[in-house]
């Protein structure tokens, strides 16, 4: 009777552990949203506000944590290394903070990406000179703005299809003005209007519209153009936001929009990007999209003081 007593409590203190481990909880995907410094007037590249306001959007989003890095890029980059995923809402080209220390943030983020981290540029960031990080963004997110080669004016798609994809998840329709940078460089040349496999990338375009020719001609913002290049392109569909699943199996993400701040009020333009960065963690998106509501108290908050444009 002792004997069998004695096997069945090693039984079960065998089986604890792995009770335990059944039980136990999945840490949540960290999320790593680092914006900026100050650029441009008033409610234009709100970049600490702004993802400020995609943090609190975020906050009750399952499985996920978010931190936020302010004004540049951290003393400590302890978060960086922990990260599941990074965001970059920034300035691009010379003052683009992952460019910057001489190569070595370039290097910490390719690390990070061949770990299998997730990466997201926004805006201006997804900008940089080709001979500075143009082989890196490729790499990590399938393209990026080239100067002269891509264009950047302030026009108003209608984003009216969707492909079957997370990040699209209970988007709807929609249009809005805003400086949608198009004509990408994009991985092996592709223009960006159709699903692609390239080096083991699988890239997807998310936010497809073609410009009409008078948005063709400019002007752009910088330099003004037109540009015989992109004008021969008309009718042509453009990506302005798309998504990349790599081999190494991270994910990634480029969005060209975010200049005017007060566009974070539109359900349908945040939610895209909200969908988006809980994908680019690999986390699931859910069912109808991330739900979030934005009041005009939430779009005035936390907005960096600058002198108004005379």
């Amino acid at each position: 009777m002792r004997t069998a007593c004695f096997r069945s409590l090693a039984l079960v203190a065998c089986s604890l552990p792995l009770l335990a481990s059944s039980l136990a909880v999945a840490a949540p995907a960290k999320l790593v949203l680092m914006a900026g410094k100050p650029s441009h007037p008033p409610r234009m590249h709100e970049f600490n506000a702004g993802v400020q306001l995609m943090a609190a959007c975020l906050k009750h989003t399952p499985d996920l944590e978010v931190i936020v890095l302010l004004n540049g890029w951290p003393t400590d980059d302890t978060a960086l290394k922990q990260a599941d995923a990074i965001v970059f809402f920034m300035d691009g080209l010379g003052r683009h903070e992952v460019v910057q220390q001489g190569g070595q943030r370039l290097d910490l983020i390719d690390n990070l990406v061949d770990r299998g981290v997730g990466l997201g540029f926004m805006h201006f960031a997804v900008e940089v000179a080709p001979d500075q990080a143009g082989r890196e963004l490729t790499k990590w997110i399938g393209g990026h703005y080239e100067a002269m080669f891509s264009c950047n004016p302030i026009w108003e798609p209608q984003f009216t299809t969707f492909p079957n994809h997370a990040i699209t998840r209970g988007v709807s329709p929609f249009t809005i003005k805003d400086e949608w940078y198009f004509n990408m460089r994009f991985i092996a040349g592709l223009p960006g209007n159709e699903p692609a496999n390239a080096a083991g990338l699988t890239f997807t375009p998310i936010l497809v519209s073609p410009p009409s020719d008078d948005v063709r001609a400019g002007p752009y913002v910088h330099p003004k153009g037109p540009y015989p290049h992109i004008v021969e392109q008309s009718g042509r569909p453009e990506a302005m936001m798309w998504a990349v699943e790599r081999p190494d199996s991270g994910r990634g993400f480029g969005f060209t929009g975010g200049h005017f701040h007060d566009n974070w009020g539109n359900d349908d333009f945040r939610k895209v990007v909200l969908n988006a960065c809980v994908w680019v963690t690999g986390r699931d998106v859910p069912a109808d999209g991330v739900q979030s509501n934005v009041t005009q108290a939430d779009l005035d908050a936390n907005l960096d003081p600058k002198k108004p444009r005379r």
